[in-house]
């Protein structure tokens, strides 16, 4: 039964109408409430084409999680912008989150690629005659210093009996080394996919040793300790849809190929030959490849590239 009484009435639609601006704010705010994530990445691997696909940021976006896509030219430079909050997630190699840890980064590490040892190797120009590793003893062999493939270096010197000392090395990053390996200004040239890659199909280089049974060269997803503490879900969702790209991608590596090709300025074969030695599928990182991962920081303590030992376990993302 309805009250006849004005001012009873007048309380209830006073009080109605003050719920129902509550709920409107309420539901405003709530629809105000976005997280902006901000992605490292660079010209080439699967983050690209993530984000050439654009599901993660409709699946996110739904969310209400906005993605800012950040772009840098190497692991190490992206690594820098975890560190200072530029970005809050990204993929870099084995090599530049060694060098950060050192450096006492807020990193933390969130999953990998499994191994792709074929995508990185020790190559000669193609009328070298440079048949063997024992052949390169004096010589110059030019790679890109505290790199995955300085690592690979040291293996495959470790595994024929054959030290640093036995070699030249000459430090230069991919662009550099390129043109010395080009000019005939070093023997041999030590580099990673899409670059090795490119090396074959443009120049002809021969290979004298791959990673295999030598190296794992992990691909690793990164984030900073904070947003990967206060955002887990988020994450999860990110490493998922990674996982779900590399499935695509491996059953499409043409198509994904096309999706690299204006990013990179590299021609289709090229990127078809380097997406094929790819590791495909992403997972939280295991026990193991956090091993295979100190073997690494070891060794690279005892080379005297980072001024103290580091725990890697220290930096794995508890899941």
């Amino acid at each position: 039964m309805i009250s006849k009484n004005p001012k009873l009435l007048t309380k209830l639609t006073v009080l109605s109408f003050g719920i129902a601006s509550v709920m409107m704010l309420s539901a405003c705010s709530k629809k105000q409430e976005t997280t902006t994530l901000n992605i490292g990445y660079q010209k080439y691997g699967l983050l690209p084409i993530i984000k050439a696909r654009g599901d993660l940021d409709k699946a996110l976006k739904a969310k209400g999680v906005n993605i800012k896509w950040v772009e840098f030219p190497a692991g190490p430079q992206l690594l820098e912008g975890l560190n200072v909050g530029s970005v809050a997630f990204g993929e870099a190699g084995e090599a530049p989150p060694i060098f950060a840890q050192a450096a006492n980064s807020n990193l933390v590490y969130v999953a990998n690629q499994p191994a792709a040892p074929l995508a990185e190797a020790l190559i000669v120009p193609k009328d070298s005659p440079i048949k063997t590793i024992q052949d390169l003893k004096g010589k110059r062999i030019v790679l890109n210093k505290g790199s995955n493939v300085h690592y690979l270096l040291l293996k495959i010197l470790e595994a024929n009996h054959l030290k640093l000392e036995d070699i030249q090395v000459v430090y230069l990053p991919p662009a550099d080394a390129r043109a010395a390996f080009e000019k005939g200004a070093v023997d041999a040239w030590v580099i990673w996919d899409p670059f090795f890659a490119a090396a074959e199909k443009q120049l002809g280089a021969k290979v004298i040793s791959t990673g295999q049974n030598l190296v794992s060269n992990h691909q690793f997803y990164l984030a900073d300790r904070k947003f990967a503490e206060t955002h887990p879900e988020i994450l999860k969702d990110v490493v998922n849809e990674l996982n779900t790209t590399t499935q695509w991608v491996s059953q499409h590596q043409s198509d994904a190929a096309k999706l690299l090709e204006k990013p990179t300025g590299l021609p289709l074969d090229v990127l078809n030959t380097s997406i094929s030695r790819m590791g495909f599928g992403v997972k939280p990182i295991s026990n193991e490849v956090a091993k295979e991962q100190q073997f690494v920081a070891d060794a690279f303590y005892q080379q005297k590239l980072i001024p103290n030992k580091i725990n890697i376990q220290a930096a794995i993302l508890a899941h």
